[in-house]
């Protein structure tokens, strides 16, 4: 069987974190696009990868490809998808799908015309203990869900002199830290729990009003730009959100989220509350898995194959003590994906309905927030 190609457009960080994956499943990158043809072509030498398409368009030509991985800001996700799959190409798009939930619903509408795979990369589902405890949650362990909160929190933007392209809400969409993590929070706890938010209530907070630009580009997660390099300019999206959760089984949740919180740097955890039990995980210490008991003691599961679930030892690569973070979730989400394409293995990875799932939440909140009520979640 001839083996599957892939190309990524977008060379900043998350398309690095691509080709790494990629390289790593032995998936050949047949090319990679930048913003303009001088960044591909430099990323291409620096990243050691054999051609750099002069754009889009000349990497959608490319008969050698089959899978095109859209790793662009946010506003360029919407036609670049539409566009390779329009072109006959496999689709892995980072989130959020695009910039509005009609967009996302014609994204969703367009895959089932064509009929094209479309992977959204909702990676914190990936990690070895996250699918454990979904076995767990799904198989009744803990009992019936009760209560399901928790938070994320970065501190990337604490500063004003932090700029990324994901402030301009042109780019990065009408919300910013809802859309960019906490999307990753509220798509892993439905996952989980297999349960739908039905309805919402957010509080949203802009604690810095003012940030300084630069004059040129600035990368995700970068250190700032001092201020004879930059312009001060006013933003509107949200630093923070608070939002509460009503569940499709009657259970309530919570969950905090912001990228100001200083010394949080992925700070990422959930905790559901059941009948029988409780259970807890944290990004930031992700081999171990809390197991809370009120008639027994509770425990802690370090990450072994040996010990995990049927459903979930697939995702544990390595052996008992040996560690796997974020680069792993990667790998294992793309693993999913390339098997489906290859050999019609089940879809058991994140997909465009996904992706629009939380392009619909996004937008239920952003409307609490502006009537300060309890929204109703739609499909």
């Amino acid at each position: 069987m001839e083996p599957l190609h892939a190309a990524i457009v977008g060379v900043g960080f998350v398309g690095r974190v691509h080709l790494e994956a990629l390289r790593r499943l032995g998936i050949p990158v047949a090319g990679i696009a930048g913003s303009t043809p001088e960044k591909g072509q430099a990323a291409a030498r620096a990243l050691q990868v054999p051609r750099a398409y002069a754009d889009f368009a000349e990497l959608l030509a490319d008969a050698t490809v089959d899978v095109v991985h859209v790793c662009t800001p946010n506003h360029l996700h919407f036609a670049m998808a539409s566009a390779a799959m329009r072109a006959g190409k496999h689709v892995v798009c980072e989130k959020p799908l695009a910039l509005t939930a009609q967009e996302s619903r014609e994204l969703v509408r367009l895959q089932q015309e064509t009929g094209r795979t479309f992977a959204v990369c909702f990676n914190q589902r990936y990690y070895p203990l996250c699918h454990e405890a979904r076995a767990r949650l799904l198989s009744g362990q803990i009992g019936q869900v009760r209560m399901v909160h928790g938070q994320f929190l970065q501190d990337w933007l604490f500063s004003p002199r932090v700029w990324s392209w994901r402030l301009d809400p042109s780019v990065g969409g009408a919300l910013r830290t809802v859309a960019d993590i906490g999307s990753h929070w509220l798509d892993l706890v439905e996952w989980l729990t297999g349960l739908r938010v039905t309805e919402v209530c957010a509080d949203l907070a802009t604690f810095i009003p003012k940030r300084l630009k630069p004059t040129g580009s600035a990368e995700t997660f970068s250190e700032g730009t001092p201020a004879d390099r930059a312009e001060e300019v006013s933003v509107a999206g949200e630093d923070y959100a608070a939002i509460l959760l009503a569940f499709s089984n009657g259970a309530r949740g919570s969950v905090a989220l912001s990228q100001v919180c200083a010394g949080r740097k992925n700070h990422l955890w959930w905790e559901v509350n059941g009948s029988e039990g409780s259970i807890w995980w944290n990004a930031e210490d992700p081999n171990r898995l809390w197991i809370g008991r009120s008639d027994a003691p509770n425990q802690v599961l370090v990450k072994s194959p040996a010990l995990m679930q049927p459903d979930a030892r697939r995702y544990a690569a390595y052996p008992a003590g040996h560690a796997e973070g974020y680069p792993d979730t990667f790998v294992r989400l793309f693993q999913d994906v390339y098997e489906h394409i290859r050999s019609g293995a089940p879809v058991r990875f994140p997909t465009v309905a996904d992706g629009h799932r939380q392009m619909v939440l996004c937008e239920a909140i952003g409307e609490s927030a502006r009537t300060r009520g309890w929204v109703k979640v739609g499909e």
